[in-house]
């Protein structure tokens, strides 16, 4: 097992086994972990299965709320650059609804105003 530190500005690292981790303070860790984005995914059944549409909702939210995040911005400001209600963004965000097709666009409208190179994601077509 291979073992190298290396330090960089505030940032420390180690390298193991040719895998590169991230050293940080315990209180900075525990900062992060309580910050997490977004809705838990719901439990896996017994084969590993998760209901489609909650992971669906969970998987959404997340994503939404980093790219909202990221830009620094609140609900009100998304919802308003959207011409969404908070309301729908907050039940969104909190994967308790299944926004419409024109919703989604118009989120995604929203973030690609304002971040053109944002990906745009794209559902996967299913082989018949």
């Amino acid at each position: 097992m291979g073992f190298m530190m290396s330090d960089t500005t505030d940032v420390q690292t180690v390298m193991l086994d040719g895998k590169r981790f991230v050293i940080l303070l315990e209180a900075d860790y525990r900062r992060l972990v309580s910050a997490r984005v977004g809705v838990e995914l719901p439990p896996a059944d017994g084969a590993g299965n998760r209901p489609a549409v909650e992971a669906m909702r969970a998987v959404m939210a997340r994503d939404i709320v980093r790219d909202r995040q990221r830009l620094g911005w609140s609900q009100a400001e998304l919802a308003r650059r959207a011409g969404i209600r908070v309301e729908t963004l907050n039940r969104i965000e909190g994967g308790k609804h299944t926004p419409s097709v024109p919703t989604v666009q118009k989120i995604d409208a929203a973030f690609q105003a304002a971040e053109p190179k944002l990906p745009i994601r794209k559902a996967k077509k299913r082989k018949a």
